[in-house]
Parts: structure tokens; sequence; C-alpha cells
């Protein structure tokens, strides 16, 4: 079957559009988003009014270290795209999709989407289960 995001913008894969905010966390500094949206405010950080996040990591351990505080530092609503090493692209790590999600789904995220962000690097989508962020939702004041 083939891929439905072949040939799509890495933007629009991710979930990024025009005037919102982008956290980047443990990216490599030479790493980018070809035809970002205009008006994207790109952070280097994780923060609650983020709509998506892409985290950056290239170990087991370094993945681990990170996962329990992942969750509290975005919002209900944020996308959080998990990135490591693509074994295809020549890397080696000792991180999988099925190690991703296993590290990740305990803390109520739930993965949705897997995508190649380009030759260096896998990432897998998570977000809140629908009935965590609703409960989340209505916890936070409003803006």
């Amino acid at each position: 079957m083939a891929d439905p995001n072949a040939g799509r913008p890495l933007a629009a894969k991710l979930g990024i559009t025009a005037g919102s905010r982008l956290g980047l966390l443990g990216a490599p500094h030479e790493w980018s988003i070809p035809e970002l949206p205009s008006g994207v405010e790109v952070r280097r950080s994780l923060a609650p009014d983020l709509p998506v996040a892409v985290v950056f990591v290239t170990s087991r351990l370094q993945l681990a270290a990170q996962v329990a505080s992942i969750p509290s530092r975005l919002g209900p609503a944020t996308a959080l795209w998990v990135a490591w090493p693509r074994r295809a692209g020549g890397h080696t790590s000792d991180l999988t999709d099925n190690l991703v999600r296993a590290l990740l789904l305990p803390t109520g995220l739930v993965d949705v989407k897997v995508a190649s962000l380009d030759r260096d690097w896998s990432a897998l989508k998570f977000v809140r289960r629908q009935k965590r962020r609703r409960a989340a939702e209505e916890a936070e004041p409003p803006v």
C-alpha cells in the first residue's frame, strides 16, 4: 500500500500551520523544516501552548530520562512527535518504534501516526487519549 504522506511537505505531515507555534527539543542545529509556513514561531523548548512539538532523542537512555516530564510540559491538545535516528538512513540507534511506544504509552499518550521526517530521522506522533484530553481541557482555565 502506498504511503498517503509521500510527497507531502514535512510541515503538512507534522500538522504545522501558518501562524502557529512549534516546539523543537533536542533538534540538531542544522535540522530544519523545508518550506515552513509563514509566521510559524519556532521555540527550542516545550510549553503548554504549542499545537505541535518535536522531541529528538538518540538513545533509549535519553528518552527514558525525559519520558516522565514530557506530558506535563505539553497542553491537552499538543501533538507530540518523538524522533529518533533512522537505521535505514545508516544510523546506529537502540531505539525502534516499538520501544518508543513502550516508553510513552504508560504516560497516557497514544501513538496515532508514524513518519519519516527526512533521511536521518523517523518519528511517532503521540496525542493524549480523548478522555484525558477532555479532562485536562476542563481543568485548565481559559486563556
